[in-house]
């Protein structure tokens, strides 16, 4: 049908929210600039010429060790990929297995925990464990669109993802475009990355294997 229109990042990224991207834009400061530009900018979207601004860059330390990296995007982009992942949730929610747990509304890696466990009361006694490292980071773009081509007929709409796709990071002085992967931070990265993890999770049902799916 067409339509128009597993990685954590633990705790630390709350501490980021309403920080103004390489703009300085502050969430205080949108009503008035919406209150001005609100009609540009709603042309420039429906019109396909919209460019998103660059991504700030700063790396956190996770709970567990290591460094997380998350991208910044400014209060303007935030609000309209906010607008696009509340159109499109509940389109692809529908589709979404009953396994996966990650990054969805109502659910929650508690509820993750007490399905593994009836597994186990069920006699199962072989766990596998599969991370996937850098998740985020590795997402092949041309795929994702690909799966997301699948269900929205909106080709002004796809173009506008890819562009956040794309959308260069700002490191040093220098903006360099991102190539593959989906933005840590962005309120769009959630829903595209259980949109590719939906496949592998789609395969393992087929087989017939109990598993919980955290994104």
């Amino acid at each position: 049908m067409k339509v128009l229109v597993h990685a954590e990042l633990g705790g630390g990224v709350s501490e980021w929210k309403g920080v103004s991207g390489i703009d300085g834009m502050g969430v205080g400061e949108f009503v008035e600039w919406y209150t001005r530009n609100g009609g540009t900018l709603r042309h420039s979207l429906l019109s396909g010429n919209y460019l998103p601004q660059g991504i700030k860059f700063v790396e956190i330390t996770k709970p567990n060790g290591g460094l997380c990296k998350l991208c910044i995007s400014t209060i303007i982009d935030r609000v309209i990929q906010q607008a696009i992942a509340q159109v499109l949730s509940p389109i692809y929610e529908k589709t979404f297995s009953d396994y996966s747990y990650g990054f969805r509304p109502k659910r929650n890696d508690r509820q993750a925990v007490r399905k593994a466990s009836e597994y186990v009361v069920m006699g199962r006694e072989i766990v596998v464990d599969i991370d996937l490292k850098n998740f985020f980071d590795v997402i092949n773009h041309d795929r994702l669109m690909y799966r997301l081509s699948e269900t929205i007929g909106d080709k002004v709409l796809l173009k506008l993802i890819r562009r956040y796709l794309r959308s260069g990071i700002m490191a040093d002085g220098v903006l360099n475009q991102c190539t593959e992967g989906t933005l840590q931070g962005s309120p769009l990265s959630p829903l595209l990355s259980n949109i590719v993890l939906d496949e592998p999770d789609k395969e393992l049902e087929k087989r017939g294997t109990l598993f919980c799916s955290i994104c």
